[in-house]
């Protein structure tokens, strides 16, 4: 996410103070060691970038029955007095509820930790790659995205050692991104950064289970189409043995 300007005309406050500041209407604000950041209105396929990857962590955790939850807006303290606002993160469904649950801002503490962070970077983009990297790498946040439509490549920090330090993984155009922790959790590039709508992709999948549903369907009908043929063919037989038993003839000697 973009940074604008520390707001110089509020005093410095504590994490804790944070939590229940009111600023401008209808703006968000980062800390940075107790300075006020105000965060810029995203642009369309910021917003459209995040709401795509949003869907489709929801889309796998569902699918392969994870307690996981991915939500945006949401802050992570990563030192005393400072607090980041991903783009989006991934949480347990626990962890999740406890931070909705919680009065003030929502905002994970020390001993609160997502499982990925993910930034879509704007015109700030030194502080995805460089400040926020050491500050999530510092907390042992396992995996950290920088998705920079920019520069067209994905950078999948992730943290193999818990050591305090990140190795990276880039995706460019025409791959396939994955995460390190779930493997099997496979994006196009090509498609992140030309995302479909959120309402397109349940079209999708609406479609897809309509698909299902039909060829379930079908598979249905054939069964019991050959069903209703052996029945027939069963029915044939018994009528055949009762002729031969009419005539005196046992049918098991046949």
């Amino acid at each position: 996410m973009t940074q604008l300007q520390t707001d110089i005309s509020t005093p410095t406050l504590t994490f804790e103070e944070y939590l229940y500041y009111q600023g401008k209407p209808d703006v968000m604000y980062e800390l940075y060691r107790g300075k006020l950041i105000e965060m810029p209105t995203p642009t369309g396929l910021h917003t459209r970038i995040c709401n795509f990857l949003t869907a489709q962590f929801q889309r796998y955790f569902v699918t392969h029955d994870l307690p996981l939850v991915a939500m945006e807006v949401t802050g992570v303290r990563t030192e005393d007095n400072t607090s980041r606002i991903p783009d989006v993160l991934v949480c347990s469904v626990e962890l999740a509820d406890r931070i909705c649950n919680r009065k003030g801002a929502g905002a994970f503490n020390f001993d609160e930790k997502p499982v990925i962070v993910v930034e879509v970077t704007s015109d700030n983009w030194r502080e995805d790659y460089i400040r926020k990297r050491a500050e999530y790498a510092l907390i042992n946040i396992p995996e950290y995205w920088i998705v920079d439509p920019n520069k067209s490549k994905i950078q999948v920090c992730f943290n193999p050692n818990n050591d305090k330090g990140y190795e990276d993984l880039e995706f460019l155009p025409g791959q396939e991104l994955h995460s390190v922790q779930f493997p099997d959790f496979i994006l196009p590039v090509n498609r992140i950064f030309s995302p479909p709508l959120v309402t397109d992709l349940i079209r999708e999948e609406q479609a897809e289970r309509k698909q299902l549903e039909q060829r379930a369907e079908e598979e249905r009908q054939r069964a019991e189409e050959e069903r209703q043929r052996a029945e027939e063919e069963r029915q044939r037989a018994d009528r055949l043995a009762q002729r031969l038993r009419d005539m005196g003839i046992d049918p098991d000697a046949v």
